[in-house]
């Protein structure tokens, strides 16, 4: 454990000093944050719109048996901006964009087109891995801005065709509730997920060896890490924003 986080370090350091100094390949950049973002945009939205809907069903059926029902719209907001949106756009990014860049870097890496990058006196680092780190870490937030309206909008239909709720009440008591820091709390949330996401795939992708068998250990590899660090920075990101 102890070998493979001094790797992980030094593939980090590597990372940050060549692959996010100039020079900046644009058109990479560029084609990642499409590749990241704007084709992801379609599960991310899915995901919070059926994670809001259940949760407004969830929190009614709690907060009726108390008589709270006007809570339901104040704690979907709540939970969507400063929880499950990060946290949920985060987990199915990495199972959808960190797989690909794991499996696309590690067939590089075996069919030698990394070392003729090298050969080509072209920085592997600042050619493949700062870009997709670069854009996952600016489209990340912004996929998780638009996963938070999809989630609350999600559970205001939920809330108001099955449940009931007056549709004015459920807006006012979302924005009456909300403030600001909820939701550049789950902003910076998003921005450190990508980061993980696109280290992570990076890293497994850069040292898969063995043919095609690697590069499937590889692609197992940067999604199971990609989630448990997200889950681990999760809570510690929360415990450093919300503390009292």
């Amino acid at each position: 454990m102890l070998a493979e986080i001094g790797r992980v370090s030094l593939f980090l350091k590597d990372a940050l000093l060549q692959g996010l100094t100039p020079k900046i390949f644009l058109r990479q950049i560029l084609e990642q944050m499409m590749r990241i973002g704007y084709f992801s945009l379609p599960v991310v939205g899915l995901t919070a719109f059926f994670t809001g809907g259940a949760l407004a069903l969830q929190i009614y059926l709690g907060s009726s048996r108390f008589n709270a029902e006007s809570l339901v719209a104040s704690i979907v907001a709540l939970g969507i901006t400063r929880e499950l949106g990060p946290v949920l756009a985060g987990l199915m990014v990495a199972g959808r964009v960190g797989a690909s860049i794991a499996a696309e870097l590690g067939t590089m890496r075996v069919t030698e087109q990394i070392d003729a990058l090298v050969t080509l006196a072209t920085n592997p680092f600042k050619y493949l891995v700062g870009p997709r780190i670069i854009a996952a870490v600016v489209t990340l937030p912004i996929l998780v801005g638009i996963a938070d309206i999809i989630g609350i909008m999600g559970g205001y239909i939920v809330g108001t065709r099955s449940i009931g709720l007056n549709g004015y009440a459920y807006i006012r008591n979302t924005a009456d509730f909300l403030e600001f820091g909820d939701v550049t709390s789950g902003l910076i949330k998003a921005a450190v997920f990508g980061f993980i996401i696109a280290v992570m795939g990076c890293y497994h992708g850069f040292n898969s060896k063995g043919g095609a068998q690697g590069v499937g250990r590889a692609t197992t590899n940067a999604v199971v890490s990609s989630a448990i660090l997200i889950l681990a920075a999760n809570f510690a990101l929360t415990s450093l924003l919300f503390a009292d």
